[in-house]
């Protein structure tokens, strides 16, 4: 190319530059900040797996067994299965028909407790009162008549008008006067005295044994009763009315359970509990189902080792090592999930 014409071209080429650059927005001239890409969480697949577990399907709780407190017939079941119940709501009944009586006759003990308090505290009646003065008013007019015979006898065996010894009859007959006088008096006391500090004490001990037995009776008719132990949703009934119920050997009147979730319990080998950590992923997949999988996160991890209590049916399953319990958070995972349903928890790195 000659130069003349390579000049001409180079020239052609800054104008149209410039041209291009003149044309563009002031805005695009100023250096736009870089944008950070939005990190996701990696997805579980079979190749970031580390090991996998067995798991159940539960509730936001774990199920819980609801029995009675006391041995004895179940009367009746007051709710049914899947009903929504609130914590301390009665589920049941236990058959006590014989303590309605007991506690109307331990009632009548506390109340005839308090009635013999305010007698001692109260002392005699106010008839014996007025009797008990009748008494020594009348003691007194005998003193009186006595004393008065007294000297009467005196005077006239002064004067040797009777014997000595009629004198000696009338001194008898005054001391004996003196001393009903001073036991009327005495009885009289004794009926106006108050209460004895011991006597009520006595009595406050009686009235506070018949309430304790009122009390003790009202609970055990309390403990008849089946309350609900937390809000929850009744999963199955166990036992119909008529049927016994034993604390020593018990199996549960029903069974439930908070199902406004669900989450997953896996049980992790010994020999894998340092693979396991707060937040990692894991994916859980259904039992029989390849297809059917969610996507979940440790959300806690029990302090203590524990039996196994997840069976798979695999032969070649051991049984004899311990596992440690492992909670799992489910993403997106429908509510209609049957509590209990056998899963595969394969974590991730």
């Amino acid at each position: 190319m000659k130069p003349a014409h390579f000049c001409l071209l180079a020239a052609v080429i800054v104008m149209a530059g410039c041209t291009s650059s003149a044309r563009q927005p002031e805005t695009s001239m100023q250096p736009q900040p870089p944008v950070a890409p939005e990190r996701k969480a990696p997805p579980v697949s079979s190749g970031n797996v580390v090991l996998s577990a067995p798991g159940r399907v539960e509730g936001a709780s774990e199920t819980i067994e609801v029995g009675a407190q006391m041995d004895g017939i179940v009367r009746t079941v007051l709710v049914t299965e899947g009903q929504l119940v609130k914590k301390g709501q009665r589920v049941a009944e236990m058959h006590c028909p014989e303590l309605p009586a007991e506690l109307a006759h331990a009632e009548a003990q506390v109340e005839q407790s308090r009635q013999a308090r305010l007698r001692v505290e109260r002392g005699s009646r106010d008839e014996e009162r007025r009797v008990a003065e009748q008494k020594v008013a009348a003691a007194r007019a005998t003193l009186a008549e006595a004393k008065v015979h007294l000297d009467r006898m005196k005077y006239l065996v002064g004067h040797g008008a009777l014997a000595q010894n009629q004198l000696d009859r009338a001194i008898r007959d005054h001391d004996v006067a003196v001393a009903q006088l001073n036991e009327s008096i005495r009885a009289e006391e004794l009926i106006k005295a108050p209460a004895l500090p011991e006597d009520l004490a006595k009595a406050d001990a009686e009235i506070l044994a018949a309430e304790q037995k009122v009390d003790l009776t009202r609970r055990r008719i309390y403990k008849c009763g089946v309350g609900a132990p937390a809000d929850g949703t009744v999963l199955r009934i166990m036992l119909k009315p008529g049927e016994s119920f034993s604390t020593f050997n018990p199996r549960p009147i029903l069974t439930m359970a908070d199902l406004s979730t669900r989450r997953v319990r896996a049980e992790v080998d010994e020999r894998d509990v340092a693979k396991v950590r707060i937040g990692q992923l894991a994916r859980i997949a259904l039992e029989g189902s390849a297809e059917q999988h969610f996507t979940g996160k440790v959300s806690s991890l029990y302090g203590t080792m524990g039996r196994k209590r997840i069976r798979t049916g695999d032969p070649s399953e051991k049984s004899d090592r311990d596992v440690l319990e492992v909670l799992l958070d489910i993403d997106g995972v429908p509510t209609s999930l049957p509590i209990g349903l056998r899963v595969a928890v394969h974590f991730a790195q």
